[in-house]
């Protein structure tokens, strides 16, 4: 099995623990991005992974592709190309204080690629499953045209298609609504990975959902989800994350997946002095990629995503530096924490 992701990997700079911006001269330097995070999940758990996009052809860029190698993300198929790498900040939330995300990814390399510089033939060659996000076609009018463009190739050579809606509100700045094109683009999807307000500001598909109540009703993600699949009966399944956000330390943090037939909703985990939350999400996309190929049955494939995920809100850093026996571990119940010896 292999897995291709495809978008935007970027210079992600954070002050040390949860100090404020420049409340120390100093930034922890490390890289990320939704699709490279998953890419990085599913090496991690021995598939196969290879990464698309475009990277500056300078020491930066040269710097990313071995940190992308250091983990067997295969980079074969990383150009390079005008424009530099885009950048984001993150400042840790605490308690009642969020997290706070600045991005500065203008002009990046991906940013400005057309789709006529990617070779779709050699891109998808030995295919298996192609990822996707909703991150990418909001950064440009360009990255529109290739995530467009992409999906459409991917199932025209039968490979399988997931996306992760991921509506980031403060990318949407070309003059374009997210639906018009989101819309567009879950044509295309197989599995659709989503949270409530994805689903509201991506598709247009409304969500009676109240997050910041810490309370969550699993019967009204059943209706969000069944809403999503009558509207794109091409979509194999959806799964929807649902994280009750009791403080920006104590989430509980929980998913469902609807595959047209059943409901499967998971076990809920309480989250306790959360480390990094970012890359939450993308371990969750890169968990259940993994448990509908290795397990049998989708509530299995669920329950390895929902500890996947759960073990990343420990980890700092976008990717998540988890094995398949980290995860089945919490898996079977094994939340103790105790120091293996």
């Amino acid at each position: 099995m292999t897995v291709l992701t495809l978008g935007e990997i970027m210079l992600r700079l954070k002050p040390p623990a949860t100090n404020r911006f420049f409340q120390t001269p100093y930034f922890e330097a490390t890289f990320g991005g939704g699709e490279a995070n998953v890419a990085v999940s599913l090496a991690n758990y021995g598939m196969r992974a290879e990464f698309c996009t475009v990277l500056p052809d300078n020491a930066i860029g040269d710097e990313c592709l071995r940190e992308l190698k250091r983990f067997n993300v295969c980079t074969d198929k990383i150009m390079r190309g005008e424009g530099r790498m885009g950048v984001y900040y993150l400042e840790q939330g605490a308690n009642q204080l969020p997290s706070k995300v600045i991005y500065d990814r203008e002009y990046s390399a991906i940013s400005l690629a057309k789709p006529e510089a990617f070779d779709w033939d050699s891109i998808f060659k030995g295919v298996d499953w192609f990822h996707i996000t909703g991150i990418t076609p909001a950064i440009s009018p360009s990255a529109m045209m290739v995530s467009l463009a992409s999906v459409a190739e991917a199932k025209k050579r039968d490979i399988t298609v997931s996306c992760d809606l991921n509506y980031r509100k403060n990318l949407w700045r070309y003059g374009v609504d997210a639906p018009k094109v989101m819309r567009d683009l879950a044509l295309f999807i197989d599995v659709a990975i989503a949270n409530e307000e994805d689903c509201q500001k991506s598709l247009g598909i409304h969500a009676d959902v109240n997050v910041k109540s810490g309370k969550l009703d699993a019967e009204k993600y059943r209706e969000l989800s069944q809403s999503v699949l009558a509207e794109f009966p091409n979509m194999k399944s959806v799964a929807i994350t649902l994280r009750g956000s009791r403080s920006a330390d104590i989430n509980s943090w929980q998913a469902c997946l609807n595959d047209g037939k059943n409901f499967y909703l998971s076990r809920s985990y309480e989250i306790n002095d959360i480390v990094d939350r970012v890359g939450g999400g993308d371990s969750f996309a890169g968990g259940l990629i993994y448990g509908l190929n290795a397990y049998d049955d989708a509530q299995s494939a669920l329950e390895f995503a929902v500890a996947a995920s759960c073990l990343k809100h420990s980890i700092g850093g976008d990717f998540n530096r988890v094995s398949v026996a980290d995860v089945e571990k919490l898996m079977r119940g094994d939340g103790s924490g105790r120091v293996q010896r």
